[in-house]
């Protein structure tokens, strides 16, 4: 692909005034932001400041702990990446998958 910055805009395609290289109009995917939806495991979507709990039982890597089914969170923060909970339960620290959790309906 051309990268000159010289370049003519026709209705479906740019065209470039040194080489004459022809590429088709993309669109600009960067400028729309999208909030990020993030769903519990029944499909409720999760917020700031909710309250979850452990729909089964998961063994924490490094300790011998498990956290049970039915146990519930303090109010989580969202976070990017692949574990999207960060929350504490029974004292610690810990970040979840949602697809683990469940909302508390208060």
């Amino acid at each position: 692909m051309c990268e000159m910055t010289e370049r003519l805009t026709h209705s479906s395609h740019h065209e470039c005034l040194t080489c004459g290289h022809e590429w088709p109009i993309e669109e600009q995917a960067d400028e729309i932001v999208t909030e990020r939806v993030v769903k519990d495991a029944y499909g409720n979507i999760l917020a700031d400041g909710d309250i979850v709990a452990m729909i089964k039982d998961l063994k924490l890597r490094g300790s011998s702990d498990v956290l049970k089914v039915g146990t519930k969170s303090k109010p989580i923060r969202l976070v990017d990446g692949d574990h999207e909970i960060d929350c504490k339960m029974d004292g610690m620290s810990i970040a979840l998958k949602a697809c683990f959790v469940k909302k508390v309906m208060l």
